[in-house]
């Protein structure tokens, strides 16, 4: 078995679970794009790669980066074994849950951009009482969830970068969900609209599940602050 939990909480599931919404999160950090030497991102933008917060809280500790590429390289390495140990992770959280009265969450895909329907379907079966929930920059992979062939408890938002506006487009015709990284000032409210869509404020919680179709704002923080890709949208925009 991997030396340590391959399941971890963060600033975002923490404030997912202090948002009163009943709720206790997990997410699953792995070394994004080819960070480890494998590619988890095959969808990533130039701006993507160069705004991504894997570096970002915890993230800016050596210790937990080395972490996320040992979890990677062994996902690789030795699926079966990775899958056993997660399977085992999942089923005492799932029970932890119940003794709490909370429900359980899972991002399966913190820094990555895993297919874990095809990978791993039998996952979502076998907890069914998890919400499972991702963001994807894969567009096949999001109509899929928009034409409901997806399992019932797993949830994606797809998120914009420089480089996929008409992928946006698409997806919002489906009724699906867009994240979009805003560059706001310390006190600046997120945009009211963003392509003539109302935009919900993405930063209230990480529950992507709860949000209703259509243009889910977030801030950008970090080195998404300095971005000038087009990743991050300027308020002008």
């Amino acid at each position: 078995m991997f030396k340590s939990r391959l399941l971890s909480t963060s600033m975002k599931t923490e404030k997912s679970d202090n948002a009163g919404l009943g709720y206790l999160t997990k997410i699953l950090y792995l070394a994004p794009h080819k960070l480890s030497g494998f590619n988890v991102c095959p969808h990533a933008s130039n701006g993507c790669i160069s705004a991504c917060l894997n570096k970002s809280g915890n993230g800016l500790y050596p210790h937990v980066q080395r972490s996320r590429i040992a979890k990677t390289t062994f996902f690789f390495s030795d699926r079966p074994a990775f899958m056993k140990q997660l399977i085992y992770e999942l089923y005492i959280f799932e029970r932890f849950c119940l003794v709490k009265k909370l429900k359980p969450a899972v991002r399966l895909n913190g820094t990555s951009d895993i297919q874990w329907e095809k990978i791993s379907p039998e996952i979502f079966i076998y907890f069914s009482n998890i919400q499972f929930y991702d963001y994807t920059k894969n567009l096949k992979r999001m109509l899929e969830f928009c034409k409901g062939n997806f399992p019932k408890n797993y949830h994606l938002t797809f998120s914009r970068s420089e480089s996929n506006s008409e992928d946006v487009e698409k997806v919002l015709k489906n009724n699906g969900s867009v994240a979009v990284v805003f560059y706001l000032h310390t006190n600046d409210l997120m945009p009211k609209s963003y392509l003539d869509y109302k935009v919900q404020n993405g930063d209230l919680h990480d529950l992507r599940f709860l949000d209703k179709p259509g243009i889910i704002g977030l801030k950008a923080k970090g080195v998404g602050r300095s971005d000038q890709s087009g990743f991050v949208v300027r308020a002008k925009e």
